[in-house]
């Protein structure tokens, strides 16, 4: 009975604390950002992700080009102070690394069987893959890219200021040549570099990271995880769980996973599969509904016209491949990194672009744009997954949103996506934990009991 009641208690109190958290998150940041707009990070994010695309178009799982962008994303690490854990392991076609930023929290007051209360410390964890890859039907080994040339291109100007003339008189000579047979075989618009899927995903990690370092006295433990190797079944995702205890594990919240922010319609949050686990929706749904209260208590689609959607279709279909109907709704179409986490039963946020208004499953795509339309709608592993294509597609001009006659809002629509998810993903972590109680919240829980206690001796027999 004590143990039923102190759960109550905290239930209560954790209600009171988000409640009243519009009134508290200013002093949960290490400045008062209270006359600046939300998710306000500039180009930050926007910028890495053309950088990664434009330096390493060729990033396929345990290739060098995949290589290079960990070095990147290491370097990029270090840039805002931090020195990142890199974790390798192995995979069918190679070696491919992970990179890890672990920043520790102030921990949660959890209740124990006897009515005592022990600091915990839970963990939240924010990931995206970094490699990219067309899809094998897009892959056509003469026309895409050759790492020695692309290790000559990015990484070795000297080489190329060094060529002989009369390699280059021949190249002149060719030129025509070859672009009569480009212009016959290969759309020249479409030059594959994955700046949907995934260096969106990617730069909107490292703008949380970089977000984050205006946060103090977070309760969670936050994790950045840059994943190898996503496109190999999610390999670099399955190797960090498995190098992961039970009890670390068991410490994991929730899982946030960013993946194609740029090309789809609409930016959609969705949970895991296993959450039509029967008895399981709501525990391994709660982080979901915190992220769409973000969004929706915030200001975003005042300031950027962003707003965060969810899969409402409704369809029935078999997706645990059970043999029985589940209903799909709140999950996607697509897996990702998340699954290592999800198929041990541990609470996932999916954020993604796509297009789920569809009336069947095999209509689904990631955008009805009528100019995305040369691979049926779809972008991810596509030729179509290129920055000078959707660039050209997508980008529109800075405006003013307000009406105040002064331009105030970008018209880049990876910009506002990517740092409006990274804003829902950290504000997201100041919803705290059921598992327990904030330092807070623990001790207005205290000073409660403490009240109860003085009543109660206090109160005439």
């Amino acid at each position: 009975m004590k143990s039923v009641f102190v759960k109550r208690l905290i239930a209560v109190v954790s209600c009171a604390a988000v409640m009243a958290q519009p009134l508290m998150l200013t002093s949960c940041k290490g400045k008062n950002k209270g006359a600046e707009k939300p998710a306000d990070y500039g180009s930050f994010g926007s910028d890495i992700a053309r950088e990664i695309a434009g330096k390493f178009p060729d990033r396929r799982a345990y290739s060098s080009g995949e290589s290079r962008t960990g070095d990147y994303i290491e370097e990029k690490i270090k840039e805002l102070g931090y020195q990142p854990e890199v974790q390798t392991f192995q995979g069918p076609g190679g070696s491919s690394k992970n990179y890890i930023v672990k920043i520790a929290g102030t921990g949660f007051y959890c209740a124990r069987d006897d009515g005592s209360f022990e600091l915990e410390h839970r963990v939240a964890v924010i990931g995206a893959h970094y490699d990219a890859s067309l899809l094998p039907e897009f892959i056509d080994e003469d026309e895409y890219y050759d790492e020695d040339e692309e290790d000559d291109e990015d990484y070795d100007d000297e080489d190329d200021e060094d060529e002989d003339d009369e390699d280059d008189e021949d190249e002149d000579d060719d030129e025509d040549e070859d672009d009569d047979e480009n212009e016959e075989t290969y759309d020249s618009r479409y030059v594959f570099d994955g700046i949907s899927d995934n260096a969106s995903g990617t730069a909107c990690v490292l703008t949380a990271l970089m977000a984050y370092k205006d946060y103090s006295n977070v309760s969670y433990d936050v994790w950045f995880v840059f994943f190898g190797a996503g496109t190999d079944d999610f390999r670099g995702a399955e190797a960090f769980c498995n190098s992961l205890s039970r009890e670390e594990l068991d410490s994991i919240d929730v899982m946030y996973d960013v993946d194609s922010l740029y090309a789809g319609d609409k930016i959609y949050a969705s949970s895991g599969y296993k959450s039509i686990v029967p008895g399981k929706k709501y525990e391994l749904r709660r982080k979901l509904y915190q992220a769409y209260d973000v969004c929706f208590s915030n200001t975003l689609y005042t300031n950027y016209g962003f707003d965060l959607y969810y899969n409402e279709s409704g369809i029935k279909t078999d997706l645990d491949e059970d043999g029985n109907s589940d209903i799909f709704k709140e999950m996607p179409k697509n897996s990702s990194d998340f699954r290592a986490f999800d198929d041990r039963m541990i609470p996932v946020v999916y954020f993604e672009s796509y297009e789920y208004n569809f009336t069947s499953m095999n209509q689904m795509k990631e955008t009805k744009n009528l100019s995305l339309q040369d691979f049926g709608g779809n972008v991810r592993g596509t030729p179509a997954d290129c920055t000078y294509f959707l660039d050209s597609v997508l980008l529109e001009e800075d405006y003013d949103r307000n009406g105040d006659g002064e331009v105030d809002c970008s018209g880049d629509r990876l910009q506002i996506r990517i740092n409006c998810v990274a804003f829902i993903i950290v504000e997201s972590l100041l919803k705290g934990s059921d598992k327990g109680m904030t330092p807070s919240e623990y001790e207005a829980y205290r000073i409660e009991q403490t009240r109860q206690t003085y009543a109660s001796e206090s109160s005439p027999v």
